[in-house]
């Protein structure tokens, strides 16, 4: 089986225990305004070009017979400056495993092992299930928005080590403003991975004005109660790579 990912990143310190490799699958369910990976969220391939230290010497829009350059209808190769990417690529689950296993020696030594992130690796089931099955043995965990249909969420917290999950915002309503989608389904799977005895932790991204507001941060405490909790600084770059892909960001 195959899947789309945009990016591996080896020697993550951040995305479950010890040093890991992080695989960042497209597709998400999420619009959230502040998104800092917007390259993951359409499930499909996407043309990032960097508009601004662009020489404007045409080369790469002036046809090629580049089989892989034909979708986007410009020349990936010709850019003297290396510009022009494709964000996301699509493999199989057996080449992925085999590249993620050259570390596997590495991973027992740091105490660490691969966690799926996005974008959200719950669009991508079979997939990531697929490749969970062919990492036995290996350390992993999945970092998620919680937005999945509930057997999906069981059937991938079922697979992993451990659980890494976003809880945004507690109000309904302002997930919906803010997320594009309401926070019911992430209730209910957050309740779900509460009484499955997986090992987890909850992270919330603070957005000022947004998601840090004490209102938000009480509520979420008093749904999560004792649970470990990751609470991360806004990422001031979330908006550099919006224009790359033709998108604007939503926050200033």
């Amino acid at each position: 089986m195959t899947g789309t990912i945009f990016d591996i990143k080896e020697f993550s310190l951040h995305d479950g225990p010890g040093a890991r490799t992080t695989v960042f699958l497209k597709g998400c369910p999420l619009r959230c305004r502040w998104c800092h990976n917007p390259e993951g969220i359409s499930p499909r391939p996407q043309l990032m070009v960097i508009e601004s230290r662009c020489r404007h010497c045409g080369l790469c829009v002036q046809g090629c017979g580049h089989a892989d350059c034909q979708p986007f209808h410009r020349c990936l190769h010709a850019c003297p400056d290396h510009l022009v990417r494709v964000a996301g690529y699509e493999i199989s689950a057996e080449t992925l495993a085999e590249i993620l296993l050259k570390n596997r020696d590495f991973f027992k030594t740091c105490n660490g092992g691969v966690t799926l992130s996005g974008g959200e690796p719950l669009m991508q089931p079979e997939f990531a299930l697929e490749l969970l099955q062919k990492l036995q043995g290996v350390h992993t965990a999945v970092e998620t928005c919680g937005h999945a249909r509930p057997e999906v969420f069981a059937a991938v917290i079922a697979a992993v080590d451990f659980v890494l999950l976003d809880m945004k915002l507690i109000d309904e309503q302002e997930h919906l403003a803010q997320t594009g989608v309401g926070n019911r389904l992430i209730v209910e799977n957050f309740r779900q991975l509460k009484r499955s005895g997986k090992p987890y932790v909850i992270r919330t991204p603070l957005i000022p004005g947004i998601t840090d507001t004490p209102d938000n941060l009480r509520g979420i405490q008093a749904l999560i109660g004792d649970a470990p909790w990751e609470q991360l600084p806004y990422n001031t770059m979330a908006g550099a790579k919006y224009p790359q892909l033709g998108l604007t960001y939503a926050l200033k």
